[in-house]
């Protein structure tokens, strides 16, 4: 029994839309369940579900259900009401309590708050995130799918205010310990990090981390920030920040591949500080992220040691296979890219290195490939892959039944607001791969104190028959070991 309902006049944030659909995908004769809005993407994921795409708009929710019979499928509506029910159930508020704030700006005044973090639909983000600026916040906007132009102009109004704007599409920042969006759990310590990259900033932390160096304050400053049209405005006003930080002794920036005379300005600019500046700015010839964390243990006064790995089944790759990379990270999809394409030329995807190596609309894999599922066209209406790795998962079956399938390199990161046990969602999709002859290798991003356990997470990984590095250049170059091709 399949079916789809549309719903009209409702609304439900993405996140409790997820958490609805396995409750209900998880009773007795319910085979698939998707609760989610019409989005372009939920309509293609009905297609491969196995549904038949209704007349829907995108303010529409869909309620798709593929059951046992007849009273499974009333039962499993029942529970989607009951969800959906205690998802949108308002607070309980004292009597003669305070209306709830309806501004950023009068929730700022209430809380006597310094910092905002605003996470509402991208084309909402905007409105949201210069309220906050205007009152004088620094600003996170955790959002994505925020237009370029927007993004500008909330940076000259933030400099005009003398705040600093993190984002938009600002994945993760750590400001005085407390971690805000996808965060590791990190000791403190005296480097500071401007970050370019949600990504690329918790994977350096997680090294650091595991080298015993701390972290005093990580200030994430948006994907864009150094491309031409935003022109480094947050990370040279993040870098002033730092600056004038006492407990920052060292500060790293990171970024994913910057605009070349965008780069040459935030040189120029760290050259001009009294604290010492690391640029990690990935690219074809620069360092990658692993051996810019030793330099940065090295300078702090640590001792470096290669990071761990847990070598898995270590079968070569299927014979006459390509590369497949999935990944969560756009930072860690970049700079397995940089070191792939350095033996293997041409690597197709979604958020290439060379335009000409674009992915068609439907993403299919086309020789060597590696897709960013955290890319803005995934997260429309959906939550993002860390939160929820199904579509993830769906697509490493996909391309295991694919026979120019070689070796699959994938990526875990773990922290703050990530799924609570990834593993256990791919671990499946690992053993199905590893038995059909398709060697998994995996970049494990993640600290000792992170909620979802570093060392158990390994483990599992492995155990389903992955190789396990916490090192994702390592990860890569493992990958590229398993095809037998020669590298660099």
């Amino acid at each position: 029994m399949r079916d789809v309902q549309v719903r009209s006049g409702v609304y439900v944030d993405s996140v409790a839309l997820m958490q609805v659909s396995r409750r209900v995908s998880s009773l007795d004769g319910v085979s698939a369940a998707l609760v989610a809005m019409a989005t372009d993407l939920n309509f293609e994921l009905l297609v491969t579900m196995g549904f038949e795409v209704p007349d829907a708009s995108a303010n529409e929710m869909l309620v798709a259900i593929d059951a046992s019979s007849d009273e499974v499928l009333k039962a499993a509506r029942a529970e989607v009401d009951a969800a959906l029910a205690e998802s949108s159930r308002p607070s309980a508020s004292g009597f003669g309590s305070a209306p709830p704030p309806v501004t950023v700006r009068s929730a700022a005044a209430r809380a006597d708050a310094t910092v905002a973090l605003i996470s509402t639909p991208g084309e909402n983000a905007f409105a949201d995130a210069l309220d906050a600026v205007e009152a004088g916040l620094h600003t996170m906007v955790f959002s994505d799918n925020v237009p370029v132009e927007q993004e500008v102009l909330l940076k000259e109004r933030a400099s005009e205010a003398g705040v600093l704007v993190m984002g938009p599409d600002c994945g993760t920042a750590v400001i005085g310990g407390v971690g805000l969006g996808f965060a590791n759990v990190v000791r403190p310590g005296p480097v500071g990090i401007v970050a370019a990259s949600g990504t690329g900033a918790q994977h350096l932390m997680a090294l650091l981390d595991g080298a015993g160096v701390g972290v005093s304050h990580c200030l994430g400053v948006g994907g864009r920030d150094l491309s031409a049209a935003v022109g480094a405005r947050s990370t040279l006003a993040a870098l002033d920040l730092l600056e004038a930080d006492e407990g920052t002794e060292l500060v790293v920036v990171v970024s994913k591949p910057p605009d070349p005379a965008v780069a040459d300005r935030v040189r120029e600019h760290a050259a001009s500080l009294a604290t010492p500046v690391q640029l990690g700015l990935l690219g074809r010839g620069q360092p990658d992220l692993t051996t810019l964390a030793r330099s940065v243990v090295e300078a702090a006064g640590g001792t470096w040691a290669a990071p761990q790995n847990w070598p898995g089944n270590l079968t070569p790759a299927r014979a006459g296979g390509h590369l497949r990379g999935l990944f969560v990270g756009g930072t860690l999809c970049d700079e397995a890219m940089v070191i792939a394409s350095a033996t293997l030329g041409e690597i197709a995807s979604n958020i290439p290195l060379d335009p000409a190596w674009a992915l068609d609309d439907d993403l299919r894999s086309r020789g060597h490939t590696m897709i960013d599922f955290g890319d803005d066209r995934f997260t429309r209406g959906r939550p993002h892959p860390m939160i929820d790795g199904s579509v993830r998962a769906d697509r490493i079956r996909a391309e295991v039944d694919d026979p120019g399938t070689g070796v699959l390199l994938l990526d875990v990161v773990l922290g703050l607001g990530a799924e609570a046990d990834p593993s256990a969602l791919l671990a499946p999709a690992i053993t199905q791969a590893v038995t059909t002859g398709v060697p998994v290798v995996v970049s494990l991003t993640g600290t000792r104190d992170d909620p979802q356990g570093l060392r158990e997470q390994a483990a599992a990984l492995n155990a389903a028959g992955a190789t396990v590095h916490l090192s994702n250049a390592a990860a890569t170059r493992a990958a590229l070991d398993l095809l037998g091709v020669a590298r660099p």
